[in-house]
């Protein structure tokens, strides 16, 4: 039997741009360049680790967003993927953390899924609790924080690391999974893949074709809300210590000063 696994990737702004907010104090997706967020990364090369060892698997990629989204989409599928599902509606623009799990699920669920496999993160929202808040819309288990993950016997299981011991846990599929930086570099799409990502198919959903109200996503949805912003104070001059034979001290009475010591 298939195994099926669901990735959920985000299209976020690139952090080596510049990132900002836009009038209603929502995190600027327009004015700047997008890609496959760098840790939703892991999430890909995860699933088709799985699917490699499974022999036997199907890779769905999912994800919700404007229509540049949709490069992520096919990122995920140049690196292996083998379909890709894009979430589109001008409703779902400004929704929190409790909206977008809302409709990951609903795709997710329409999609069909043994094991959903999410990054630790998105590298814009930074908040990490949507793999939980989709397991609990799911009404499956959770494994979160996985350094290291495979499936065998209608189990998955994993291995997470603390700072002071590694423990390994597992669930019984259907279940989500969320992966962390240290689980495996991601690989990198080769001039074959990128030309069959071409040929892959990529379905158009929006919040009808998945039965989700509009009133309890974007905005109006939305449980938390950005009320302020602050731009980030500039880099001011360091402090630069010229050693003229008192040079450790000087150095050691400046972290003591900055309280490092």
């Amino acid at each position: 039997m298939t195994l099926k696994i669901v990735v959920c990737v985000k299209y976020v702004p690139d952090a080596s741009g510049e990132r900002g907010f836009s009038g209603d104090l929502t995190v600027d997706r327009v004015g700047v360049d997008g890609l496959l967020s760098e840790l939703d990364e892991y999430a890909v090369e995860q699933a088709l680790r799985v699917a490699e060892a499974s022999g036997d698997a199907e890779v769905t990629v999912v994800t919700v967003g404007p229509g540049d989204a949709r490069d992520a989409v096919r990122k995920a599928l140049s690196m292996g993927a083998d379909r890709g599902v894009h979430v589109e509606d001008g409703g779902v623009e400004g929704s929190d953390v409790m909206g977008t799990s809302l409709v990951l699920a609903a795709a997710v669920g329409k999609a069909g899924f043994d094991l959903v496999v999410c990054g630790m993160a998105s590298t814009d929202g930074v908040a990490g609790v949507v793999p939980a808040l989709l397991a609990e819309r799911l009404g499956v288990a959770q494994v979160s924080l996985l350094s290291e993950v495979s499936v065998e016997g209608g189990v998955v299981r994993g291995r997470r690391d603390g700072d002071a011991a590694s423990e390994v846990l597992e669930a019984g599929l259907p279940a989500v999974v969320s992966v962390t930086d240290q689980s495996g570099e991601a690989r990198y799409p080769s001039f074959k893949g990128i030309m069959a990502a071409k040929k892959k198919p990529v379905e158009s959903w929006d919040l009808d074709d998945l039965g989700v109200d509009a009133g309890s996503v974007g905005s109006a949805g939305a449980w938390t809300v950005v009320e302020s912003v602050t731009e980030r104070p500039a880099r001011v001059a360091g402090t630069v210590v010229t050693d003229e034979g008192d040079g450790g001290l000087r150095l050691a009475e400046f972290l003591a000063g900055q309280k490092f010591i």
